[in-house]
């Protein structure tokens, strides 16, 4: 797998959002200033592009090169919108898979999630724009390149995102230690979302709200939670197994 790719300088950067290339998020300066450095911030506005201002340390502790206090981390691939993925699935004829991810920050579990929604015929991952991991070259490594099949939605809030799938007639079911279900009795036959929280606090409370049921895995030893990617591949085949008993073909 190649390394993360960068872009460095302020009109580099802007040429490369210009001719849509696929960037994951800018850093930039504190204090940068001028107008070079304000025709940047409109373009990052204007395209959605996630933004972080950090000290001079970090840029340069990338590159020592004359970046110009303005550094474009590349995505190996092009993110999706959630508004655009969700009437396709439905004119597609399908009984949609969605798979949300609320904070999940570590790239390993990312693309072990991804790796496992590939197999599992999932049709759409959700991530937030901040606090997760994206799709890096460390984690389509760990997904073994499925991050490349399975589209990545990246929305600007997690909870919207899902709301936005309840208008659209899925049905949202939070994995959660705290759930009252087990998960084996939620339907995934029907259009479904399934959400998993962050490795260290789970999924966040407006979420929570949100969700239509919440369901547990039982646990039988002394450890207190699955790791993450392991709790969403046992959500995700018991997707599978419910959906192949009910007729649904395997890919």
């Amino acid at each position: 797998m190649e390394k993360t790719e960068y872009i460095f300088g302020l009109r580099a950067i802007m040429e490369a959002i210009d001719a849509g290339r696929n960037v994951d998020k800018v850093l930039m300066r504190r204090d940068l200033g001028g107008e070079l450095a304000k025709e940047l911030l409109a373009k990052v506005r204007e395209y959605d592009i996630p933004l972080q201002k950090v000290p001079l340390e970090k840029l340069n502790r990338i590159t020592m090169k004359n970046h110009q206090g303005a550094i474009a981390i590349l995505s190996p691939v092009a993110y999706h919108r959630l508004e655009n993925i969700v009437p396709a699935l439905y004119e597609e004829g399908k009984t949609p898979l969605v798979v949300v991810l609320d904070g999940i920050t570590d790239a390993r579990n990312f693309g072990a999630i991804g790796r496992t929604c590939d197999c599992a015929g999932v049709d759409a991952i959700v991530i937030p724009e901040r606090g997760s991991a994206t799709v890096t070259s460390d984690a389509v490594k760990a997904s073994a390149g499925a991050l490349f099949y399975v589209p990545v939605c990246r929305e600007k809030d997690v909870a919207s995102a899902v709301r936005f799938l309840q208008e659209n007639g899925y049905a949202v079911v939070g994995a959660s230690e705290k759930g009252s279900m087990n998960y084996t009795e939620a339907d995934f036959t029907v259009p479904v979302a399934i959400v998993m929280g962050a490795e260290d606090t789970g999924i966040s409370q407006p979420v929570v709200k949100r969700c239509d049921s919440l369901v547990s895995i039982p646990l039988m030893g002394n450890i207190g939670s699955l790791n993450v990617g392991v709790a969403a591949g046992v959500m995700l085949y018991e997707a599978v197994r419910q959906r192949l008993a009910a007729g649904f073909r395997a890919r």
